[in-house]
């Protein structure tokens, strides 16, 4: 029998050098430790909590590449690029299940932590809720 669990989802858009891209899209996962904005996730994603909870599996995220087009207005102050003119970014598209159980100020704290280490002016993290099938 196939029982369900609830849980929220975090979907980021989170930008990696091109050379960190580059590695990953050759097989070269070990880029993301080195990798200056992805190592931040990383070591939010490693520490003690329930980000990526699955049970036996800890710190579980889906990663995958993905272009992120963009023009900043004249107002901007983007990390990458300039106001006026488009750009192309290079981003992984992470996605990070937490247990529904999670208490709201601890789930809140962590993704007042996300936002804030999210290297953009404004982040692209959105939120939603599913479930998952569980054996």
């Amino acid at each position: 029998m196939t029982t369900r669990r609830k849980v929220r989802i975090l979907r980021l858009s989170w930008p990696v050098e091109p050379g960190t891209f580059a590695a990953l899209l050759n097989g070269g996962a070990a880029a993301l430790e080195a990798d200056p904005w992805f190592a931040r996730l990383l070591g939010h994603l490693r520490a003690s909590n329930p980000l990526g909870d699955f049970g036996h599996y800890q710190a579980v995220a889906e990663v995958a590449p993905c272009w992120e087009l963009f023009k900043p207005a004249a107002s901007a102050q983007p990390t990458l690029g300039e106001p006026g003119e488009t750009q192309v970014s290079t981003n992984l598209m992470v996605t990070i299940h937490v247990p529904f159980e999670t208490p709201d100020d601890l789930f809140e704290g962590l993704l007042s932590t996300l936002v804030a280490e999210h290297p953009w002016e404004v982040p692209v993290i959105e939120l939603s809720e599913a479930e998952l099938l569980v054996r």
